[in-house]
């Protein structure tokens, strides 16, 4: 009644309050909430949305189809999945670790699934182009994180997966949002959604930031590696420092030596 402290009818036996009143008496049961068991979880179930009905789906298929411009098509499946395109935007901005001197993956590779990164122990590391774009053929069952390992593949970058993120990017008012999306979200329906138009809603593949990095997720060559890039970057970012000091000496004593010759 003082305090205003609320809990579930079964852990109220449980329950130690400082407050006096409640000391003594505990609270009315006006402040009890459901028993755990119950209407809580029943509340939790009501809020989740409905999955879409084959015919739903098969109306959205038809309505998508209509707007695209290219033979990207969504097909639906007997049973009730459908295929269609994706494509992701790769914007890395640290380097990747592949294969050293494995030939490119070629269509008999692709069909016979062979990993080529597994042919042979030696890495390396570069920067894939921040503007790459990588088309994929998915079902509605892909979920966001096969779709991060399919990436990887096809780049046979030996990385852990849980270095990077799949990012839907929206555009709403001139302004451009990012939003990470789960591993277990199906990226084929949210492209379903948007429609075939990229302005709407694109993907994009970026670095996994979750705050702390979890070194033990890099090899030993790897995390040298990156001391060599931040020490390259170090020795960068000093020689742009001294260069725009020793510009602002130079105007600096060169504005002097004018003033010196000037009375007063």
């Amino acid at each position: 009644a003082d305090c205003r402290y609320t809990c579930h009818q079964e852990c109220r036996s449980l329950i130690q309050l400082d407050c006096r009143r409640c000391q003594s008496q505990l609270s009315p049961e006006g402040t009890l909430l459901p028993a755990c068991g119950q209407n809580v979880a029943q509340t939790v179930e009501e809020g989740k949305p409905e999955p879409p009905t084959v015919q739903e789906i098969k109306q959205k298929i038809e309505k998508y189809n209509a707007k695209v411009t290219n033979c990207l098509l969504m097909k639906l499946n007997d049973d009730g999945t459908y295929t269609g395109f994706i494509k992701v935007h790769l914007k890395l901005r640290r380097p990747v670790t592949v294969p050293a001197g494995i030939r490119p993956q070629s269509i008999y590779d692709a069909l016979k699934d062979v990993n080529l990164a597994e042919m042979t122990d030696k890495r390396t590391s570069f920067y894939l182009p921040l503007d790459a774009i990588k088309q994929l053929h998915i079902s509605s069952t892909t979920t966001v994180s096969e779709v991060i390992q399919g990436l990887l593949k096809k780049f046979m970058v030996v990385d852990n997966p849980q270095k990077f993120a799949l990012f839907k990017e929206m555009r709403k008012d001139g302004q451009v949002l990012f939003q990470k999306l789960p591993l277990t979200e199906y990226p084929l329906y949210l492209r379903l959604l948007a429609g075939p138009d990229t302005d709407v809603l694109s993907f994009v593949l970026k670095e996994n930031e979750t705050g702390e990095v979890e070194w033990d997720a890099f090899s030993i060559p790897e995390l040298q590696n990156f001391l060599m890039i931040l020490d390259k970057e170090e020795k960068e970012k000093i020689q742009q420092v001294h260069r725009k000091y020793e510009r602002f000496k130079q105007r600096l004593q060169q504005t002097l030596k004018e003033a010196r010759g000037k009375p007063g």
